[in-house]
């Protein structure tokens, strides 16, 4: 089972983004405002998590009618939508979460929504922040992360609270070897993959995972 999540960020294809990401089995889940992205998907959520401060009344009933299930939380709380959302998936039997419309928009909102990838509570789950050709992820440290894509995919790895121990990398192109990527530093921006499968791995801290599918792209370029 996988989870998929819709934010309230920027989505400039929801039905697009949706029919990549969306399979049978999978559980929808809105993090309040994220809720009219997956109906602009045509997707109806099972659950809708938040203050719903972005939702009106009587599109909560309709959603209600659906058999969506509402977990409200205060408008006056620590944290945001999204981090609700994830921290109630992390609960549940699924090793993957994917996040659409995380991105864009406030910066301070999108920021916030990356850092979320650093969650204790998403420790051993793939959570994967998707929008347009881009994927972001995080790998801890003791972990190896096996990327699938093709030749030209740019991948960025990039040191998250601290500096990372131990990067070494397969099939990229410019090869990482037991090495330390520090943070603030842009070392690691911008390299990518040399073949259709690549590997990294950390021994100690968090790694930033932003991948730019090249296909994708070209797809999203010719309107198609």
């Amino acid at each position: 089972m996988r989870i998929i999540i819709f934010a309230n960020g920027i989505m400039d294809h929801p039905r697009a983004d949706a029919i990549r990401w969306i399979g049978p089995g999978d559980v929808i889940v809105a993090a309040n405002g994220g809720t009219r992205h997956a109906l602009d998907a045509e997707v109806i959520p099972q659950h809708i998590i938040g203050d719903l401060d972005s939702l009106e009344p009587e599109l909560q009933a309709q959603l209600r009618a659906s058999g969506t299930v509402f977990q409200t939380h205060p408008p006056a709380k620590d944290e945001t939508d999204l981090e609700l959302a994830l921290l109630w998936a992390a609960e549940q039997p699924a090793e993957t979460i994917v996040v659409l419309g995380a991105l864009g928009g406030r910066p301070d909102q999108a920021l916030a929504n990356l850092l979320l990838l650093a969650l204790p509570a998403l420790e051993g789950r793939e959570v994967i922040l998707a929008g347009g050709a881009w994927t972001i992820s995080c790998i801890r440290g003791g972990e190896t992360r096996v990327l699938h894509g093709s030749p030209g995919d740019t991948i960025s790895l990039i040191p998250l609270g601290g500096d990372v121990h131990g990067v070494s990398t397969t099939g990229l192109a410019y090869p990482l070897r037991d090495e330390t990527l520090h943070f603030g530093q842009a070392r690691g921006v911008s390299n990518e993959l040399a073949c259709e499968e690549a590997t990294v791995t950390t021994r100690e801290g968090l790694l930033w995972c932003l991948r730019d599918e090249l296909k994708l792209k070209k797809r999203e370029s010719n309107g198609s």
